[in-house]
């Protein structure tokens, strides 16, 4: 093969310059200054991890709690930056964005997987119950549970959750076509719905008339039903901080993959919650004694 020099080789535009200037030959790539967050990210964790094994040992809670706050500082300060790079240094060439997409698609494959567990576990529990002192004839839900109403307060939390699933659509067609000020709008009654869910979440755990650790029933609704709620608490938060950006003009039809990442984040929340109405609160709860 003939050999090719330097000066020969194609060179992409100077727009997909993705390094800082000097940095060699341009590429579409973008090349992350040296950061402290991964290493500060690493300590908080760990931090975090053992404060937790000194509490479940019997031990005090502030070195968890500082841990936690560690992460949350980190958290913080990475996405600060990364939002400067996109914002500010036009950094994230569509090369990046392609990137940024199969990372977030991948982190809620991992979060499908992360809730298959717990239907998993649920499911297990109610096609083949145990038999017990208090449950001879291995019956589904156990006679000892009063489970929750589900065409009532579940159902009104189903419809909030979907209406949230229009609105953040809405947001989304408006950012595209330039309209930002009709896109926050309907991001912030997102948000607002996202908070009536997770408001009606805690009025339905206080009133439930079953606790967490009365049974394998109790523990895998809670568990299935607690994290989604923890999930519904993230989303609305990962879209209050788009609904602020959108508000400082950081969206444009051409470049806003912070905000698809947060609507892709909010559908998923929706599905998940779509499986767990059918087949805990509906499927799970048939022959059963229902109470407010």
């Amino acid at each position: 093969m003939a050999d090719i020099t330097h000066a020969q080789m194609p060179h992409p535009p100077a727009s997909a310059h993705g390094a800082g200037e000097g940095a060699g030959i341009p590429h579409p790539y973008h090349l992350v200054k040296p950061s402290p967050w991964p290493l500060l990210g690493a300590f908080a964790a760990g931090l975090f991890a053992t404060g937790m094994v000194i509490y479940m040992h019997g031990g005090g809670w502030l070195l968890a709690a500082l841990g936690f706050v560690s992460i949350l500082g980190v958290m913080f300060g990475w996405w600060r930056d990364v939002i400067k790079e996109a914002v500010r240094e036009k950094a994230h060439t569509p090369v990046v964005k392609i990137g940024l997409r199969y990372g977030m698609a991948l982190f809620i494959a991992s979060e499908v997987m992360f809730f298959a567990a717990f239907f998993w576990a649920f499911y297990d529990a109610a096609l083949y119950p145990k038999v017990f002192a208090e449950n001879p004839q291995g019956v589904w839900p156990p006679p000892n549970i009063t489970v929750l109403e589900t065409f009532h307060l579940p159902l009104m939390m189903t419809l909030i959750l979907l209406l949230s699933g229009v609105t953040v659509t809405w947001a989304h067609h408006a950012i595209l076509e330039g309209r930002n000020k009709e896109a926050s709008r309907a991001l912030g009654l997102t948000v607002l719905l996202g908070v009536m869910f997770t408001f009606f979440q805690g009025w339905e755990y206080a009133h439930a008339a079953f606790g967490f650790k009365q049974g394998i029933y109790p523990s895998t609704f809670y568990m299935a039903t607690g994290f989604h709620g923890f999930h519904v608490i993230i989303g609305t938060i990962f879209l209050a901080v788009c609904w602020f950006r959108t508000m400082k003009g950081h969206f444009t039809p051409r470049s806003h993959f912070g905000f698809e990442a947060a609507a892709w984040y909010w559908h998923f929340v929706d599905v998940v919650w779509l499986f767990l109405f059918v087949s805990i609160y509906w499927w799970g709860s048939l022959g059963a004694a229902s109470g407010h």
